[in-house]
């Protein structure tokens, strides 16, 4: 089995790939298969999401790409700016997981919040598509995040003042 502790440098050429929906990616413990269905552990850092395009270093020097599954959401779309932020308001106060793009919010599949969201006077539709959601404002990680944590930096963090 291919043991993954680390990630490699994002110009780094992989030789694998492997596709994981978001909740799969949120795992920072993991047993799963590659895309060639070589079976495939994954040991990183608490706290680690991964994002399509992150490269991962395998035990054995090879590199691993991680590709974003297509998975069922619901997306909420408007020309409207005020209309957008303010479903994104509703929904961020549920503590919904949301992926920002112009005109667009994307989140996983939910019947209620997307009838929420039609009620708001968003179009809102159903598809198959790769899932990214913000990471959050308080430490998160980007889309293409960097992967030094405050744990392994020794920086702490204040409730209210950032890092110290």
């Amino acid at each position: 089995m291919l043991l993954i502790e680390s990630f490699a440098p994002a110009d780094a050429v992989p030789a694998e790939t492997l596709t994981l929906s978001f909740e799969l990616r949120a795992k920072c413990r993991l047993r799963t298969h590659l895309d060639s269905g070589e079976e495939v552990g994954l040991f990183l850092p608490r706290g680690t999401i991964l994002r399509g395009g992150d490269r991962l270093a395998g035990n054995d020097g090879r590199i691993v790409q991680v590709v974003a599954a297509a998975e069922t959401v619901t997306e909420a779309r408007s020309a409207d700016a005020l209309l957008l932020a303010r479903a994104a308001y509703h929904l961020g106060n549920r503590h919904v997981a949301v992926e920002v793009q112009p005109g667009l919010l994307r989140l996983a599949a939910d019947h209620v919040l997307a009838q929420m969201l039609a009620g708001l006077g968003l179009e809102v539709t159903e598809a198959r598509a790769p899932f990214e959601p913000e990471a959050g404002a308080y430490g998160g990680q980007p889309a293409h995040h960097t992967h030094a944590h405050a744990e392994e930096t020794g920086a702490k963090l204040h409730l209210f003042g950032g890092a110290a």
